[in-house]
């Protein structure tokens, strides 16, 4: 098997994959949910079976906007909408009220947060990619000729740049079409990824370092090559046992989860492509 010889192939298997996203993020960028922009959030439980419609319209009758609804159990509602004050929360609790409908919980996230959550995020981001460099620079700091540590780093980082704009870019298509929110849950998946991402780049890595010492004077890409072919067991078995875990969550674990399992699954079957054929 020679995945060197079509790496090409694979780089534009990539770049029709990534680009939808790309133009998607440019044009409607991601609909953010109220950790992010501020809002209020009211979990609610009907003792009757509603649909998402007719909970919107009881709530509209206060001239509140909803901004979405989303079951998350059995006969129970998140629903957001923009930040209300204490006199709006009660002509909600009334409504809701006079439709056999019960408020569990009501939540109030300001703009100042939803911004230092966006902050942070970034810096999150920034600072473990810096990380992730250093840290490869330095492991692989004696690695023979004519490789070099800091191209290890720098191309560990390309890959993990692969696997979080695809994921951004899915997820910006999700929130046009479909109304799918961005919430704190999806920056820690994000963070689950990179970390994926990089953990299985260095295992091919250091095999490429081992190989470069025991096959001396071959042509760095058939070491390359051979060095992908030896770990592609572990990098397939090993993404395989949690992507089946992540398939039982998103079939039983809940609404509440479900995007953040999503995420975390198209993160990882894009981080083990990445680690082996870009």
């Amino acid at each position: 098997m020679n995945i060197i010889d079509k790496k090409k192939w694979y780089f534009l298997f990539s770049f029709i994959v990534i680009i939808p996203g790309i133009i998607s993020l440019a044009l409607f960028g991601l609909k953010l949910s109220i950790d992010f922009t501020g809002g209020s959030l009211l979990e609610v439980r009907s003792k009757t079976e509603v649909n998402n419609q007719q909970l919107h319209d009881v709530v509209s009758q206060t001239g509140i906007e909803v901004s979405s609804i989303q079951k998350s159990g059995d006969k129970t509602y998140l629903i957001r909408m923009k930040q209300i004050d204490q006199d709006e929360n009660e002509k909600i609790k009334k409504v809701l009220s006079d439709n056999s409908i019960e408020k569990l919980r009501f939540e109030t996230v300001g703009p100042t947060i939803g911004k230092e959550i966006s902050i942070n995020a970034l810096k999150a981001i920034v600072l473990a990619s810096i990380l992730i460099i250093l840290y490869i620079a330095w492991s692989f700091r004696k690695v023979p000729k004519p490789a070099s540590s800091w191209r290890f780093g720098v191309c560990a980082i390309v890959a993990l740049i692969h696997d979080v704009l695809i994921v951004v870019g899915v997820f910006s298509l999700l929130g046009y079409f479909m109304g799918v929110e961005i919430d704190s849950l999806f920056v820690t998946a994000l963070l689950t990824v990179i970390g994926f991402s990089v953990h299985d780049t260095i295992v091919v890595f250091d095999r490429i370092r081992e190989n470069l010492r025991t096959m001396a004077g071959r042509p760095f890409a058939e070491v390359v090559n051979e060095s992908i072919i030896q770990t592609l067991n572990r990098s397939l078995n090993t993404s395989l046992t949690v992507v089946f875990v992540l398939f039982a969550l998103l079939l039983f674990g809940g609404t509440t989860i479900r995007w953040f399992v999503v995420a975390l699954l198209i993160g990882i079957v894009s981080g083990t492509y990445s680690s082996i054929f870009n």
